[in-house]
């Protein structure tokens, strides 16, 4: 944890009370019910047939889209402020890039009747204008931050200031595996009921004893390493995780930290990142809100070095052609993010016998402009 000393007795506390609070028997049953009852858990893994046979093998998609508020953010969401308030914590802040994660907490804080602040990039809030209504209609208050690239990575540094002004009353609900410890170990854990779901559904519902290959993308990771989690010592299983490209790693606009990027310290964190060789930060692109962040989880960038999983990035291009290609086959209108994992299917080679599950986070519905902006331009090939 590589914090201001301010912030060291609201760090201390969350690292010394976390793992309590998360297994008490009590804050279980309630965040099992919320998961079950509010969110609409277990998400389907359903068997994608149309796309399994233009792939040439066995897809199936874990279907984090149809959670409440459309993402698998209202997970993390709602276990953080769960906690808060077992903190004793009266005010939420948060970060967030595409909105799905401003939404959730929004939606969190509005169940728990909690004043919340959501730091939001000004590009950002331009170009998913329709999660700024949503934040708005819930009671939560946008902030628009019009420092640095006005992008995910600058909504994250005004909320880190927040916190470091209003440090009593104040917990910011990080939205990704990212920040000082305990958050992304916090974050991994509250996920986890991706892979936990997928491992019972697989062997349940399709006699599978276990998935061949888990993908998911990779922005700070957060549903990435929530659909790792229960395979991680499992190495039978692959698993493949998708970053932004965005123009093309060697572009000098790209979000492809795990390719492009070199260790150092962001946002409370040491891991990869994007930066130049005296560390100052480079901006990252992708045409994606959420992937569109100069670093990434610690946890991914140990996975990365370990070998456990293999990473690879993919352009603008292809993660638009790879949602359209979902929506054309499937019916299923994907969130930019998530069309980056399925732009896997294209990059990769997969046997016809292979059981492939991928993670689709979150709906496309906020990313209908861009979608259409591409096929005025002349894109989607069938």
């Amino acid at each position: 944890a590589f914090i201001p000393e301010i912030l060291y007795p609201n760090i201390k506390q969350l690292q010394d009370n976390y793992l309590k609070i998360i297994n008490d028997p009590d804050f279980q049953k309630t965040f099992r019910d919320l998961l079950k009852n509010y969110v609409g858990r277990p998400t389907p893994l359903y068997f994608a047939s149309n796309l399994s046979r233009a792939i040439g093998s066995n897809i199936y998609l874990k279907r984090e889209d149809l959670n409440h508020t459309g993402a698998h953010k209202i997970n993390n969401a709602l276990g953080q402020v769960l906690l808060a308030r077992r903190l004793g914590k009266t005010r939420i802040i948060a970060e967030t890039g595409a909105g799905q994660h401003g939404v959730a907490v929004a939606t969190a804080c509005a169940l728990f009747n909690m004043p919340c602040f959501i730091y939001m990039g000004e590009l950002d809030t331009h170009r998913q204008a329709a999660n700024v209504k949503r934040i708005e209609a819930l009671g939560a208050k946008v902030i628009s931050v019009r420092s640095g690239s006005r992008v995910l990575k600058d909504a994250g540094n005004e909320a880190m200031r927040d916190w470091i002004a209003n440090p009593a009353d104040t917990h910011y609900v990080i939205g990704s595996a990212i920040g000082p410890h305990p958050f992304p170990d916090m974050v991994a854990r509250f996920q986890s009921v991706i892979s936990n779901e997928i491992k019972s559904q697989i062997k349940a519902d399709y006699g599978i004893d276990k998935p061949d290959k888990v993908i998911a993308c990779i922005g700070g990771g957060s549903n990435a390493i929530g659909a790792y989690y229960s395979f991680i010592e499992d190495t039978a299983v692959e698993l493949i995780g998708v970053e932004a490209a965005g123009e093309g790693v060697s572009s000098g606009k790209t979000a492809a930290t795990l390719s492009a990027g070199t260790a150092g310290i962001m946002h409370g964190s040491r891991t990869l990142l994007l930066q130049t060789p005296d560390g100052q930060i480079v901006e990252a692109h992708s045409v994606s809100a959420g992937l569109d962040y100069p670093a990434v989880g610690p946890q991914h960038a140990y996975l990365k070095e370990s070998g456990r999983v293999k990473y690879i990035s993919v352009t603008d291009e292809q993660a638009l052609e790879a949602g359209l290609m979902l929506t054309r086959t499937e019916g299923i209108i994907p969130a930019l993010e998530s069309a980056h994992a399925l732009a896997a299917l294209k990059k990769l080679a997969f046997k016809p016998e292979e059981n492939v599950i991928i993670c689709l986070s979150g709906r496309g519905d906020k990313d209908m402009p861009a979608y259409l902006k591409h096929i005025q331009k002349g894109g989607f090939n069938d």
